[in-house]
C-alpha cells in the first residue's frame, strides 16, 4: 500500500518533498513517519524545492544590477510579491511586504503604528501577535464566538483613541479552532478602528481575502505553508507603513543620502533594507500558487483527518481534547492531555516508539494553555497537527499509540 492510497480517493494533493520519509519503530520495523507537527513546520512541496532551484541557476542581486542574472532575479522576487498578494485577495493599492516570519511582520507594523496607537489583542494569541504592542490593551480568553465579539465591543467602546488596531487570529495555533474574523473586523471598522490578522494558522488550511473580510492587514508565515524558507509577508494599506521609520535602515530603503540628510523611499522597499531573502521570496509564492490552486482538495483532505481524530480521540479513555469553543470548526489540530503521563513523556513515546512527531508544551501561547490547563497547575500539553503530509494510516497509529499507553 502506497501513501496515496491511504488519502481519500476523492481528492489530488500536491506531493512534498519528504513523502515516503521512513523511521524504525520499537519493534524494529519500518515504517513511514507521521509528521503531526505541521502546526510548527509544514515540510517543503515539491513544486517549492523546484521553484527554488529554478531560481538558484540565475541568483544574483536584486534591484542594484543591470546584468542580465540582477534583472531576472528581480523580476522574480517582485513576481513573488504579485503571487502572494493575490493568495490573499490584497487590494490594489495594498503593500506586500517581505519579512522572515509572522512574528516579523508584527514587529514591523508595531513599529509603523501612528504615536499613541492602543492596540486590542486577546489574551489567547500566539506570542508573536500577543507581544510586539508597546501600548495593548489585553482582552479576557473568550469561550465562545459571541463572547469574543462582546469583549472586544466593550473595550473600544471604553478606550477610545484617534488611532486603534485590533489584532486577532484566523485560526488558534493551540486549538485549531476558527475565529470569527469577519465579525471582529467588521467591528472594529465600525468603531474607527483597523483590523489586523495572524493568518499563519489558517492560510494553509483554507482561503484568506482581506478585500471581501475588510482586513488592513495580514501576516503569516512559509514555514506554515509548505515553503520552508525563512520568508514571511506583512500584506496591507501602505499608509502607515509609508509615514513610518524604516523597519530597518540601510541601503535599499532610501532614494537620497547626503552629508546628515537622508530620505527614505516609499513602497515595500521602505522597509526591505540590505539585500532581501529572494530565494524565501520565491518559495513562498510557489507555495501559494500551489495551495490556491489545490484549495478544495485541501480542505476535503483536512476535513477527513479531522474528523477521524477528533472522533478517535474521544474513544480513549483518559486523553481529554482542550478547546475554546467546543471544537466546532477548524484546522486538523488537537491539544490534549493524558492522565498519568506528562506531555514530554506522551511526546518522547510517540517518537521513539511509534515514528510519530508530535509538539508538547505551551505552544508560545503560554496565557491560552495555562488557561486551558487550569485545573493542572504547571502542566503542559501534547499538540497533534495534520496537514498535507498527513494520512489516515499515521492517524490511526497515534490514536493506536495513545490507547497503549
Amino acid at each position: 500500500m502506497t501513501v496515496s492510497d491511504l488519502r481519500p480517493t476523492t481528492t489530488a494533493l500536491p506531493p512534498l518533498v519528504s513523502a515516503g520519509l521512513t523511521y524504525r519503530d520499537h519493534d524494529d520495523s519500518t515504517v513511514e513517519y507521521a509528521h503531526l507537527d505541521h502546526g510548527a513546520t509544514t515540510p517543503a512541496l515539491v513544486a517549492v524545492t523546484e521553484a527554488v532551484t529554478a531560481a538558484s541557476a540565475t541568483y544574483s542581486s536584486v534591484h542594484r544590477g543591470a546584468g542580465f542574472a540582477s534583472r531576472v532575479t528581480s523580476s522574480r522576487y517582485e513576481a513573488a510579491r504579485e503571487a502572494v498578494a493575490a493568495f490573499v485577495g490584497a487590494r490594489e493599492d495594498d503593500q506586500v511586504v517581505f519579512t522572515r516570519n509572522t512574528t516579523d511582520s508584527f514587529n514591523l507594523l508595531a513599529r509603523a503604528l501612528p504615536t499613541g496607537t492602543t492596540v486590542f489583542v486577546f489574551a489567547s494569541e500566539h506570542h508573536a501577535a500577543l507581544l510586539p504592542w508597546a501600548d495593548a490593551v489585553r482582552l479576557p480568553i473568550p469561550h465562545s464566538h459571541a463572547e469574543a465579539v462582546t469583549l472586544l465591543d466593550e473595550a473600544l467602546r471604553t478606550h477610545p483613541g484617534e488611532h486603534r488596531l485590533v489584532v486577532a487570529t484566523g485560526a488558534s495555533n493551540v486549538t485549531g479552532e476558527h475565529w470569527p474574523i469577519e465579525r471582529l473586523a467588521d467591528l472594529a471598522h465600525a468603531h474607527g478602528a483597523r483590523f489586523a490578522l495572524d493568518a499563519a494558522q489558517v492560510v494553509p488550511h483554507r482561503r484568506v481575502d482581506i478585500a471581501a473580510l475588510g482586513i488592513d492587514w495580514v501576516a503569516f508565515s512559509g514555514h506554515k505553508v509548505y515553503a520552508p524558507f525563512g520568508a514571511g509577508a506583512l500584506v496591507g494599506r501602505r499608509d502607515w507603513l509609508d509615514t513610518a521609520d524604516p523597519y530597518l535602515a540601510g541601503g535599499g530603503a532610501t532614494t537620497r543620502v547626503g552629508d546628515g540628510a537622508v530620505e527614505w523611499t516609499t513602497g515595500p522597499a521602505r522597509h526591505e533594507a540590505g539585500s532581501p531573502n529572494v530565494l524565501g521570496a520565491v518559495a513562498l509564492a510557489a507555495a501559494c500558487e500551489v495551495i490556491a490552486e489545490h484549495e478544495e482538495a485541501i480542505i476535503a483532505h483536512e476535513h477527513a483527518l479531522r474528523t477521524r481524530l477528533l472522533s478517535g480521540l474521544a474513544t480513549i479513555d483518559g486523553v481529554h481534547v482542550h478547546t475554546l469553543f467546543g471544537g466546532r470548526t477548524g484546522a486538523p489540530v488537537a491539544t490534549i492531555t493524558v492522565d498519568g503521563h506528562d506531555s514530554s513523556e506522551v511526546a518522547r513515546v510517540l517518537g521513539d516508539e511509534h515514528g510519530i512527531g508530535v509538539r508538547d508544551g505551551k505552544f508560545c501561547a503560554h496565557p491560552l494553555v495555562d488557561h486551558l490547563l487550569a485545573e493542572r497547575p504547571q502542566s503542559t500539553a501534547v499538540r497533534i497537527s495534520a496537514g498535507l503530509g498527513t494520512t489516515t494510516e499515521h492517524v490511526d497509529r497515534l490514536l493506536a499509540a495513545l490507547r497503549s499507553l
